[in-house]
């Protein structure tokens, strides 16, 4: 594991206006193909690419139509789809480059960020710092090697009272942490489901939704430090479970909320 492995995987390669190349790299598989993140941070990747530099991400949103198999040739079209000066709607497709067969879809609103007052409503949880706190894998795979979880509360994540876990998580390649990554990190977490159960079950990602937060001068003092990660579950039924997250900078800032839908 270096530097590189994270930046490798999110390398693209330009194929006409708005479109771009890639392969899903095997060193980011997970349970069920590609892992979710990395996916939404070649999506959002592609959008940031092919729009006006000065725009910064304010959300995404990725559907995960099928899964996408470590090592295949992916292509990512990115598109704006309206808005105006400040504020611009966009959408990329992500296809099987052989095939043309959708596998993801993503939508993300960019915005030139300006400085205004503002708010933060809730807490950063109390943590002990991550130096000291056992490292467990994220999940099995080649991905789970990669980014580690020291868990604070709800691990192991089975036969829970309840479906909260806070955490500390780390991409491990040391790339500074950026909207990418904080995409990336949004997804790995143990399912609620497996809370309310006595073992692994299977679970996949419907949709994910991000929200960033975080100022440039917020993700530099991260650099590539540990986020923590702070979940809990609003309900789960007839074969789907929603889940939200909050990551957290050591320093005590808001960089980003999810929301996602499992099966």
């Amino acid at each position: 594991m270096g530097h590189g492995d994270l930046e490798r995987a999110l390398a693209v390669e330009p194929a006409g206006e708005g479109r771009w190349r890639t392969v899903a790299s095997p060193d980011y598989e997970s349970a069920n193909g590609t892992f979710g993140g990395l996916t939404a941070a070649l999506a959002l990747g592609a959008i940031v690419r092919t729009a006006d530099a000065a725009a910064r991400p304010a959300s995404l949103t990725v559907d995960y139509l099928d899964r996408i198999e470590p090592g295949c040739d992916v292509e990512l079209h990115a598109h704006r789809v309206g808005g105006g000066r400040s504020v611009g709607f966009w959408r990329c497709e992500v296809l099987d480059a052989t095939s043309g067969k959708p596998l993801a879809l993503a939508s993300a609103v960019l915005a030139e960020r300006r400085d205004t007052d503002g708010h933060v409503d809730i807490a950063m949880p109390v943590a002990p710092p991550p130096e000291g706190i056992e490292v467990v894998e994220a999940a099995p795979g080649p991905m789970g090697e990669r980014t580690t979880v020291r868990p604070v509360h709800g691990y192991p994540p089975f036969d829970r009272p309840d479906t909260r876990s806070l955490a500390w998580v780390h991409e491990t390649s040391g790339r500074p942490v950026d909207h990418l990554q904080l995409a990336y990190l949004s997804d790995p977490r143990a399912p609620r489901s497996f809370s309310w159960s006595a073992g692994p079950r299977p679970s996949a990602t419907l949709t994910m939704s991000i929200w960033f937060h975080a100022t440039d001068e917020e993700l530099a003092q991260v650099g590539d430090d540990h986020l923590l990660s702070e979940a809990f579950g609003t309900g789960g039924a007839q074969g789907t479970s929603e889940e939200h997250l909050r990551l957290w900078s050591r320093q005590g800032a808001l960089l980003a909320s999810s929301v996602q839908l499992c099966w």
